[in-house]
């Protein structure tokens, strides 16, 4: 990075500067693609290893800041078409070699984020994707400000590293802020605990154990092979709610369903009761009402009228 903006400031005060820096300096933008995406994947993949294939990614870099060494001043100097077209072809393939792994990153993030919106995320997870957020947009800068300079001398060529120094600058001032120093892709490791409680979801509503009147917290933790402690623990925190809650919660659901089913008309609350699970009518009143504010009787009405 610190190479790519002295070879800028050389470039825009300097004369007579080699082409080898020339060069040398536009290959490092074709390293910077790569390790963005290595970064990005080591940033959300838990015990993250680069695959030495992966390397191949720095072929394109090798090519050039090799060939740098063999790029003669006085044919640079000759300005003949073949130089121009030579370097014109360089240049257009170094930025879109930038754009596209720009591209692949933000792509990466969407996706990564995606896979965790309906899950509840630690504040570590919710650090990670504000930086790697603000590291595209830092990337979409430095990558429009270095492009201008090739579009008609739009902009003066010393923005460029102005610009990264810049965007550079915040970004470290932002990591510091995020911590992001000390966190890294372990933070998306699999949540034993979150698998654990899904489990135990399905057990109680789609396999419809919660149904059942004598389930008990004891039945569901010998199910699960675990002790009793665990599941109430794993319970509490996820469903923010006790054991007894949890179901019975799940059991007024499915009591809601049968009550706007017009086809469950000639069944009485009791019936209703009992087949979504509870005990007695006391309990289902009890359950409902706390749940959702209004009795069994008081819900029917409101849905029939």
């Amino acid at each position: 990075m610190a190479f790519r903006i002295g070879k800028s400031v050389l470039l825009n005060f300097g004369n007579d500067l080699e082409p080898l820096f020339i060069f040398a300096g536009l290959a490092f933008l074709l390293l910077i693609g790569p390790l963005i995406r290595w970064y990005y994947m080591a940033m959300t993949h838990a015990s993250f290893k680069l695959p030495r294939y992966y390397l191949l990614e720095l072929l394109p870099f090798s090519i050039i800041f090799l060939g740098s060494f063999f790029v003669t001043k006085d044919w640079f100097e000759t300005n003949n078409q073949q130089v121009v077209i030579v370097f014109g072809s360089i240049l257009i393939f170094i930025y879109l070699h930038f754009a596209f792994y720009i591209f692949l990153a933000a792509s990466m993030l969407k996706k990564t984020r995606k896979s965790y919106s309906k899950e509840p995320q630690t504040k570590s997870q919710r650090a990670i994707f504000s930086w790697l957020s603000l590291l595209i947009v830092g990337f979409i800068v430095i990558w429009i400000s270095y492009f201008l300079n090739i579009i008609e001398d739009t902009v003066p060529y010393i923005i460029g590293p102005i610009m990264y120094s810049v965007v550079v600058y915040f970004l470290s001032i932002k990591a510091f802020q995020l911590k992001v120093t000390d966190i890294d892709g372990n933070t998306f490791k699999k949540n034993d605990d979150m698998a654990f409680f899904n489990e135990i979801s399905k057990l109680i509503v789609e396999d419809k154990l919660g149904l059942e009147p004598d389930v008990s917290l004891s039945s569901v933790s010998k199910l699960m092979g675990k002790s009793t402690q665990k599941v109430s623990e794993v319970i509490n925190q996820y469903a923010k709610r006790n054991f007894n809650d949890f179901v019975n919660f799940h059991r007024v659901q499915e009591a809601k369903k049968m009550l706007l089913d017009d086809e469950n008309d000639k069944y009485t609350i009791s019936a209703i009761a009992f087949d979504s699970g509870f005990s007695s009518l006391s309990s289902f009143n009890g359950a409902f009402k706390k749940f959702e504010g209004i009795t069994p009787s008081a819900f029917r009405k409101s849905v029939r009228t």
